[in-house]
């Protein structure tokens, strides 16, 4: 235990919150529920504790058994972790509209059906005043929802939300200040002062944890296949992540504008 608690101290909070405790809730979960319980004995309480008991229990000491088991439960867990940044990156690379190339053709119907699906903000504005006055308003509140989606993605340009609003936060830096995103990234951290780095270090942490919580989300509800109420979990947390990461994406482009207006009007006071 002390051990373990010197570990908590070297790493990270971010880390280990994140990562390294979700990894071994999904690997407890896999081995308890899809190891042991399976389907047939999925609400089986006391099956999954006599096993935890077993592989708890030492006999008074450290065993070499007890070692053996501890570092097979220790090494799925930190692969796990360790395996779960670089799943969030491909997911947020999706994300983002930056697909593959071999997933290009796939992002082209999807950009394409989206088109076809996109209405007009002000359309979607006059149906909800229609649907509000007809009594409907759950009807009237959803598209109040997609006619502020609408307005902040623009027209489908990509293959996900996500893309559009961050090309979208592009056009209007390059249009407002001339500066390029993509290019000029680096250039605004490095340059930026405390709080402006801080706000944009906040907003890209919190993008990540929310394709983390997408790949975590993938993971368990893939676990369903061997224990099935790992599935509506990862369903309900997929659910969550998604909307967290929509919020995050809001969050990213509206402090990457603010960044850049910011150094934009600092430039001409710091010249001599």
């Amino acid at each position: 235990m002390g051990l373990l608690i010197e570990l908590q101290k070297r790493i990270p909070d971010g880390w280990f919150l994140r990562r390294l405790l979700p990894a071994a809730l999904f690997v407890v979960v896999a081995v308890v529920g899809g190891g042991e319980l399976g389907h047939a004995h999925w609400n089986d309480i006391a099956l999954a504790r006599e096993r935890i008991a077993e592989a708890l229990r030492t006999g008074g000491g450290l065993s070499a058994d007890a070692v053996a088991s501890l570092v097979l439960v220790a090494v799925p867990v930190v692969g796990t972790a360790f395996a779960v940044p670089y799943a969030a990156a491909a997911i947020g690379s999706l994300a983002s509209g930056a697909w593959p190339w071999w997933l290009m053709s796939v992002g082209r119907r999807v950009t394409k059906w989206r088109v076809r699906r996109w209405v007009e903000p002000d359309v979607l504005a006059r149906r909800s005043v229609r649907a509000r006055a007809d009594g409907h308003a759950l009807r009237a509140d959803r598209l109040d929802a997609r006619a502020a989606r609408a307005r902040t993605g623009g027209r489908p340009q990509s293959p996900t939300w996500s893309g559009d609003r961050l090309r979208r936060t592009e056009e209007n830096v390059a249009r407002e200040t001339g500066g390029d995103v993509v290019s000029g990234w680096t250039t605004l951290l490095l340059g930026a002062a405390d709080q402006p780095r801080a706000a944009l270090a906040e907003a890209r942490d919190a993008y990540d944890a929310a394709c983390e919580a997408l790949a975590w989300s993938a993971a368990f509800t893939v676990l369903g296949a061997w224990w099935w109420p790992a599935a509506p979990f990862g369903i309900l947390l997929g659910l969550a992540s998604w909307r967290s990461l929509r919020h995050a994406v809001q969050a990213l482009c509206r402090t990457t504008e603010a960044a850049f207006a910011l150094r934009e009007t600092e430039q001409p006071s710091a010249q001599p």
